[in-house]
């Protein structure tokens, strides 16, 4: 997805959407009480992309995505897969706050993934996407309900699409803890598949061997 473009191009690319971020007017949210917008954070070539909702109070007030409570969480899951937040990239659907952290309007979510989001995850093109919580869910998994999908990863393009619960949601209700960790646990799994599939798409991979006829089995 981003073969021709270099390293350079890609970082210059993204870091020009995170200047026209901090300075949007697209939408009503940028006059309701935003103190920093919050593009997202990480390196550029990251494998895994975490996209929450949108910015929350500590978020706005440092323009860094998920540093509050549902942060900590989050860096602790990654701990338990053997990875730090300098290693992934995390955004938000929004990239400015909310008033009250209310939910994000249909508009606002439909102005900011086209002007932003959606650029971003074809100039990372990570290897796995993870979203959290039901509005970035909904951006791959129309109409869909969280508590039935979650963990259920899809592909699209060669890349997984992996539904999760939101941070601030398990902590609000810790007896699904255990649930997120189990869902946690897949990345690293779904990252080497990613890796496998495009390398089995290469032009330079062998050739897969022919499939074998199904054999007829027997119930005696």
């Amino acid at each position: 997805m981003t073969d021709s473009l270099s390293l350079e191009q890609r970082r210059a690319r993204l870091e020009a959407i995170a200047a026209s971020v901090k300075t949007c007017t697209k939408c009503p949210l940028h006059a309701q009480g935003r103190t920093n917008p919050v593009p997202g954070a990480g390196p550029y070539t990251a494998e895994i992309m975490f996209i929450g909702e949108g910015p929350g109070f500590n978020e706005d007030k440092q323009g860094l995505p998920f540093v509050g409570q549902s942060g900590r969480l989050l860096e602790e899951l990654l701990a338990m897969i053997g990875l730090n937040r300098s290693q992934v990239f995390i955004t938000n659907v929004v990239k400015c706050r909310p008033p009250e952290n209310r939910d994000p309007l249909p508009e606002e979510v439909s102005t900011c993934t086209n002007s932003y989001l959606f650029e971003q995850i074809k100039l990372i093109d990570p290897k796995v996407i993870v979203t959290l919580g039901r509005f970035s869910m909904g951006l791959f998994f129309p109409d869909a309900k969280i508590t039935q999908i979650h963990g259920r990863a899809k592909w699209v393009d060669g890349r997984a699409i992996l539904p999760l619960f939101h941070p601030a949601a398990i902590l609000r209700n810790l007896s699904q803890r255990p649930l997120m960790d189990e869902d946690f646990k897949k990345i690293p799994q779904l990252v080497q598949e990613a890796k496998d599939r495009a390398a089995a798409a290469s032009p330079s991979a062998a050739p897969l061997p022919p499939e074998e006829p199904p054999t007829q089995l027997t119930l005696f």
